[in-house]
Order: C-alpha cells, then sequence, then structure tokens
C-alpha cells in the first residue's frame, strides 16, 4: 500500500456537520485536497498547536505527547491508511508499533511532533478531490516588477474578529472568546 503524504490546508466549520469542522489536508506532490470532519475539541487542539498558543494546562493531546516522552519512545509518523463506511482510520507510528487511532487524534499529535501525516493511496482515491482552477496553479504564481510592493489586502469582519479570537485565547480571557465565536459562527451561518 503506498503512502501519500501531506500537510494541513486548513481547518473550517462544517456547516452540514452541526458543530464539527472540516480538516483539509493537502497532497505534498500533488494538487489532491483530503476532507475529514473532526469534533470541535480536536479541531480547537489542533489549532491552538498550529498557532503556538500553549493554555495554562495541558490539554489531552498535550498530556498523550507528555506520556510518550515520559516513556521514551518517539512518535515517527501517522497514517491514514483506512476510510470503512464513511469512517477513516488511522494508525500512530510509535517505534516500528502501529497503534490505531481515530483521524483527529493522530493529526493533534503529529503537529506537536512535527512529524510527518501520510495517508494511503487507496483513501486519497476514494474520498479525496481536485479543487476547481487548481488545474491551472500548478504552474508558477505570477511574479510582481521588481520594486512595486504588492498592497496588502483587508481583513474581512470574520479575520478580524478570528484575529481577535486568538488574543483573547492567548491572554485567557475565555469570555470574550466565547462572544467572538458566536460572532464568528453568526458572520459565517449568514455567507453560507
Amino acid at each position: 500500500m503506498e503512502r501519500i503524504q501531506v500537510d494541513i490546508l486548513g481547518l473550517s466549520t462544517s456547516p452540514s456537520a452541526g458543530g464539527a469542522y472540516a480538516l483539509i489536508l493537502k497532497e505534498v506532490n500533488g494538487m489532491r485536497r483530503l476532507p475529514i470532519i473532526i469534533g470541535a475539541f480536536e479541531a480547537q487542539s489542533i489549532a491552538l498547536e498550529i498557532e503556538g498558543i500553549k493554555p495554562p494546562r495541558p490539554l489531552t493531546h498535550d498530556l498523550i505527547k507528555n506520556i510518550i516522552d515520559t516513556l521514551g519512545v518517539a512518535l515517527t509518523d501517522v497514517f491514514i491508511n483506512e476510510l470503512k463506511d464513511g469512517t477513516f482510520y488511522a494508525r500512530l507510528n510509535v517505534d516500528s508499533q502501529e497503534i490505531d487511532s481515530r483521524p483527529s487524534d493522530a493529526i493533534a499529535l503529529a503537529v506537536r511532533y512535527g512529524v510527518p501525516i501520510f495517508v494511503s493511496d487507496k483513501v486519497m482515491d476514494e474520498a479525496s478531490f481536485v479543487p476547481e482552477g487548481d488545474e491551472a496553479e500548478a504552474g508558477s504564481a505570477p511574479v510582481e516588477p521588481a520594486g512595486k510592493e504588492t498592497p496588502k489586502p483587508k481583513l474581512s469582519k470574520v479575520e478580524q474578529l478570528e484575529h481577535q479570537l486568538k488574543e483573547a485565547i492567548a491572554k485567557e480571557d475565555y469570555e470574550q472568546a466565547a462572544r467572538l465565536r458566536d460572532e464568528i459562527r453568526k458572520l459565517q451561518g449568514r455567507n453560507s
């Protein structure tokens, strides 16, 4: 079974999955995208680690990392190896042993360790897609003339609120973070 390396492209709310999130993985040497629906807790755990935000107490995935480190073993990679009845399955590769895992938990650990994420070619063939317009993007990005600075785009209202949300979490102002989260959800609901 061939293993295809992927990177995390992004996380977004999934209006069709009632409070869940879509984790989008992108093929490293290709254009395919693999969406995986994950829970809010796992999405938060992945997002906080990607953003470099450290909560005051360890989250569950931080605890698991601490246990793995204390036992003196090493997580080498994670592998999303199967798709059965619409459910993804994954494996943690720890010191040449495979441990069954949900993909969301495996990816939350992968971002903490900085290890590669792989997907089986069969799963990619079954569940991935190539976004429209990406066929043309396979070339290079347009190059700006020398000396001409590209103006920075203005942030949308949602992007501004997301930035404020990150700041509130960093300051441990969870009441403000909850208000901002709710406002973001309202705005995203209107745009759906």
